[in-house]
Parts: structure tokens; C-alpha cells; sequence
């Protein structure tokens, strides 16, 4: 952390509680998605909750507002203005983290949790909106933005650790009340050190647009995230992912004739945005996936505690940030796209590497294999950003925010697709061998696939390079 934030020390006093406040809501966001994991079975035995499907929602419900509002929010922002849709968004997360830690029942801590998905989508677009508008563009940017990913990526990685210490030790709302109090210390950032970065325009909202494109990807989210107990071929899978592609395309066609689209079409169209989100899609899904598989690996093959399991994480968390650290560096040296090919390169070695995960022991090789993975990841998802925020007008930006923000949470179909290849491949093991042999086996198996699948983005990163003989090859 202190090498990280040593790294911001050219931005300036008040840069850097800019970027700290920025920050602090990005990992706010990141920390409320993982630190309720842990603390689900505590949440379930307190509050009564009917079955483990129901207990889920603690999770999702939070998940899928996030991911359906996040372009509405992304161009209401260039609208009624950043600074004032993120204090909002801040807002109402914290109000929404206190109630949650103080519900009596499930209806209403579920009702809170879509709350905090909710302003989640707000705060989303707006922090990155807000940071990059308030950093020019080149080595202050892509410092600025190197923290907020490595920020982003260790409140995953804290939330984990944190949630098992809080349940330990203390008791389920304690992780909520943690929330509220980040909360509570973004909006005084917000108040006194962030300004306003764009005029208010006025335009009608694209009311068509932003029905087809929330319900679209309220749908594709919904699909993908329980599609697994669903079944992939099962009637409602099937039904809900159709209904998705026909809302998503219908949404193209209605933004292709509005005058003031929810997102502009020649925005979508440019390289910078289109392959930006492309290799956002593929480093957070086949990260995301690998990290929760490791989640599993500790817990079902090596036994580990959920506090356990947590520390077990550390070697990606530290290779988080100090990836964020290097990341500018090696953007303002080599240029975006070699940052993308080296990033994604490391990450593909590290998850490969965690074919030689033993049944028992292996400390060593689990923190130095997720060390990589987590470093690669970093590098690649601040390249990724800076270049789909690059070389836009200003007014776009709020809609930009919204669109990088996107591949994390879509990028859950790679977490289900690597899923479903374990429950495959330990099911044919199942008959032959020990189930935790049989689990380790079908963990290996997803672990190589990710990988291979991170290899291949990097590949065809370094072609698209070679072919346009400029490190810059996303550039529109």
C-alpha cells in the first residue's frame, strides 16, 4: 500500500485526495461484493433465511442492479453532472449499508442489498468519470488509474480476509457497519476536495434505450449467474439468456435512430472502446473464475477455514498493488498494447502454473501462482481502461466509465464457464478416485483452460500489434 500510494506522489496534495476519495469509493464497491461471502452461512443461521437459493440473494441481489443501471447512470452523469451523481451514489450506498447492518429479516437485508447495487451502478462511472477528467491524459492518468485498479482488485482480496476476520470474531453486520463507515469518509471527500468536470447538458434521456439496455443485461447477468444451478440447458437458462440477446439487440437498433442515445453508437464502433472491452472481458473472466476456483480448491481439497482461505489470498492482493505501481510505468514505456500482451502473458503463466496445486501442502505454489495471476491481471485491466478512456471528448466520459466498467460483471460467464468444467471433469473422476482427488482434478483442468484462454487474448493482442507496427495498435 505504501509503495502504491508513494507512486501517486507527483499528483499533488490535492490530487492525491482526489484519487484517495475516488478510490475509497471503488473499493468500497470492490469490498461490499466479497466481504458478505464469507459471512453468508452467519447471515443464514441469523435471520432465518429458508434455503441456501434464498440466502444467494444476499449476493445477487446486489449484483444484478449494479450490473442493469450502470449505462444509464454512466449518461445520466454527462447530464445532471458527475460530481453530484457521485455524491448521490455514495449517499445512498451508505444509507443502504447502515440498514442492512441493522435488518431484523431477510426481505428487508435484501431490500438494502439492491439498494447498495443500485448506487453501486452510480458510483461506478461517475469515480472513473471523475478521474479521468480530473487527471489528464498520459503518466497522471495512467498513475491515477493504476491505483484504482489495484485498489479495486485488493478490495476483493480484503474482503474475503476481512469477512472471515469479522465473523471470527464479531458478527455478520459488523461487515455492513465497515461499509457505512467508508461510506461516511468518501462523502466528506467528496464535499470538500472533488469539483464538478463537465457542464450539464441538456438533453432528453433516452427512455427507450434505457429500458432494452437494463433489462437486457438485468437478464444476461441473471443468466449467467444461475445458470449453473439452473441448469446451462435448462428451460429457464435457455429462456433468460434468449430474452437477454433480444432485449440487447433491440437496444442496438433503438440507439441507431435516437437522437440522443443512452450509448452512442460511434462510440461502440471505436477500437479503442471495442477491443478495450473485449480484453476487459476475457482478464476479469478468466481471472474471476480462477479466483473463486481457488476459493473452492482451499476450502473442499485442502481444508482450509474461511479465515484461512482469506489469508490464503494475500500473494494476489500484494501482487495487486505493486501492479498498479508498475503498470504506469510500463504503459508510459512500452505503450497500452504491449502492456496488454506482457499482462495477459503473466496472467495465462499463473494460472497454468496452478496445475501443479497439490492435494495437500503447497502454500508456496498457491501464493507465488496467484501472485501472478493477480499481477498479470492488474496490468492488463489498467491498460484495458486507459484505453477505452482515451482520446474521447469529455462529454463522453460518463458513458465511458460505464462502458469499462462492464467486462467485471459480465465477465462472470467465464466464472460459470469454468465452473461448469470442473463439475464435468470431477464427475467423470468421481467413479475412479477420492472426491477431494476427483475435485483437484477437475480444478486443474479449468485452471489450464483459463489460462489458455488469457493466452490466447495476449496472442491475438501481439498480432493485431506486429500487423499495425505501432504499440498503440488500439488507438481509433
Amino acid at each position: 500500500m505504501t509503495e502504491t500510494l508513494q507512486g501517486t506522489a507527483r499528483l499533488g496534495l490535492r490530487g492525491r485526495l482526489i484519487l484517495i476519495t475516488l478510490c475509497g469509493a471503488t473499493f468500497m464497491t470492490g469490498l461490499d461484493y466479497s466481504i458478505i461471502t464469507v459471512a453468508l452461512p452467519e447471515i443464514g443461521r441469523d435471520l432465518g433465511f429458508a434455503t441456501t437459493s434464498g440466502l444467494q440473494w444476499v449476493a445477487t441481489a446486489c449484483l444484478l442492479p449494479t450490473a442493469a443501471l450502470m449505462p444509464l447512470f454512466g449518461r445520466a452523469s454527462d447530464m445532471v453532472g458527475r460530481r453530484r451523481l457521485f455524491i448521490v451514489g455514495v449517499l445512498v450506498f451508505t444509507a443502504f449499508s447502515l440498514l442492512a447492518a441493522l435488518a431484523p429479516t431477510p426481505g428487508l437485508l435484501l431490500a438494502a442489498r439492491a439498494g447498495q447495487g443500485v448506487a453501486a451502478a452510480m458510483i461506478g462511472p461517475t469515480a472513473l468519470a471523475l478521474m479521468t477528467a480530473a487527471f489528464p491524459e498520459g503518466p497522471q492518468r495512467t498513475r491515477a488509474l493504476g491505483v484504482n485498479g489495484a485498489l479495486l482488485s485488493l478490495g476483493f482480496v480484503i474482503g474475503t480476509i476481512g469477512g472471515g476476520l469479522i465473523t471470527s470474531g464479531l458478527n455478520w453486520r459488523w461487515t455492513m457497519l465497515i461499509l457505512f463507515g467508508i461510506g461516511a469518509l468518501v462523502v466528506l471527500g467528496a464535499f470538500t476536495v472533488v469539483r464538478e468536470t463537465t457542464d450539464r447538458r441538456r438533453a432528453r434521456l433516452d427512455v427507450p434505450g434505457a429500458i432494452l439496455a437494463s433489462a437486457g443485461l438485468f437478464t444476461l447477468v441473471y443468466g449467467i449467474s444461475t445458470g449453473g444451478q439452473a441448469g446451462w440447458a435448462g428451460t429457464q437458462t435457455v429462456v433468460t439468456l434468449l430474452a437477454s440477446a433480444i432485449l440487447l439487440g433491440a437496444f442496438l437498433v433503438v440507439e441507431a435512430r435516437h437522437a440522443a442515445p443512452l450509448v452512442p453508437l460511434r462510440l461502440l464502433r471505436r477500437r479503442t472502446v471495442k477491443w478495450g472491452m473485449t480484453i476487459g472481458l476475457v482478464t476479469f473472466g478468466m481471472c474471476g473464475g480462477a479466483t473463486l476456483l481457488l476459493s473452492i480448491y482451499m476450502q473442499d481439497v485442502l481444508g482450509y477455514s474461511p479465515l484461512e482461505t482469506g489469508l490464503g489470498f494475500l500473494g494476489e492482493g500484494g501482487a495487486a498493488l505493486l501492479a498498479g505501481t508498475v503498470a504506469a510505468r510500463l504503459i508510459g514505456a512500452r505503450g497500452t498494447a504491449a502492456t496488454i500482451v506482457i499482462g495477459l502473458t503473466v496472467q495465462a503463466a499463473g494460472t497454468v502454473a496452478m496445475v501443479s496445486l497439490p492435494a495437500q501442502g503447497g502454500l508456496v505454489v498457491l501464493l507465488t501462482t496467484s501472485a501472478a495471476m493477480g499481477f498479470g491481471h492488474v496490468l492488463t485491466v489498467v491498460a484495458a481502461i486507459t484505453t477505452i478512456t482515451s482520446g474521447l471528448d469529455e462529454a463522453d466520459q460518463g458513458v465511458a466509465g460505464s462502458l469499462a466498467q462492464m467486462p467485471t460483471f459480465v465477465g462472470a460467464v467465464g466464472v460459470a464457464g469454468l465452473t461448469a468444467i470442473v463439475a464435468a471433469r470431477t464427475e467423470a473422476l468421481a467413479p475412479v478416485t477420492t472426491k477431494a482427488l476427483a475435485t483437484l482434478g477437475g480444478l486443474h483442468t479449468a485452471f489450464v483452460v483459463a489460462g489458455v484462454v488469457a493466452l490466447l487474448g495476449a496472442v491475438v493482442a501481439g498480432v493485431l500489434l506486429r500487423r499495425t507496427g505501432t504499440e498503440h495498435f488500439l488507438a481509433a
